[in-house]
C-alpha cells in the first residue's frame, strides 16, 4: 500500500488549543495517520505517516519536495494534530546517513517495507522536536 492510498489531500489550519509536548510519542506514533500543520502563506495541513526514532518522531516527503516540505524548509515551526491533541513542534531535516538507516528500519518495520528512495541527499525526512 502506497502512502498516497491512505493520505487524502491538503487543507488549512488546524483546529485546537495546543497542549504540553509529551514525554513519549509511542501513542501518537501508533496511529495510522497523523496531520501537520505548516506555514506557508497562510496555515497549510496535510495528513502523513509517522515513524518513531528512539525518543523522536519522525515525518517523510520522501523525494518529493512538496509543498510542506518547502514551508518547513522557510519556517520550521509547525503543528501536530494526534486525536484531538496539538502539539507545537519544530521540524528539522535529517541528513546523517546513520540517523536515515534506523529511520529506514523502523519504516520498514510499521509499514512493512522500507523507503523507495533511501538516499538522505534527495529525500526530505524531518525530526519533531519541542519548540
Amino acid at each position: 500500500m502506497a502512502c498516497g492510498d491512505q493520505l487524502p489531500l491538503s487543507s488549512g489550519a488546524l483546529t485546537g488549543a495546543s497542549v504540553a509536548t509529551p514525554t513519549s510519542w509511542v501513542g501518537v506514533a501508533s496511529d495510522d495517520v497523523i496531520q501537520l500543520e505548516t506555514q506557508g502563506e497562510g496555515p497549510y495541513s496535510v495528513n502523513l505517516w509517522t515513524v518513531l526514532v528512539g525518543d523522536d518522531l519522525h515525518v517523510f516527503a520522501g523525494d518529493n519536495y512538496a509543498n510542506w516540505v518547502e514551508h518547513i524548509e522557510a519556517n520550521a515551526f509547525v503543528r501536530l494534530q494526534s486525536e484531538n491533541l496539538v502539539y507545537d513542534l519544530k521540524a528539522e531535516r535529517v541528513t546523517d546517513p546513520g540517523h536515515f538507516e534506523q529511520f529506514a528500519q523502523a519504516w520498514e518495520a510499521k509499514y512493512g517495507h522500507r523507503p523507495r528512495n533511501e538516499s538522505v541527499q534527495e529525500t526530505y525526512l524531518f525530526r519533531l522536536t519541542e519548540r
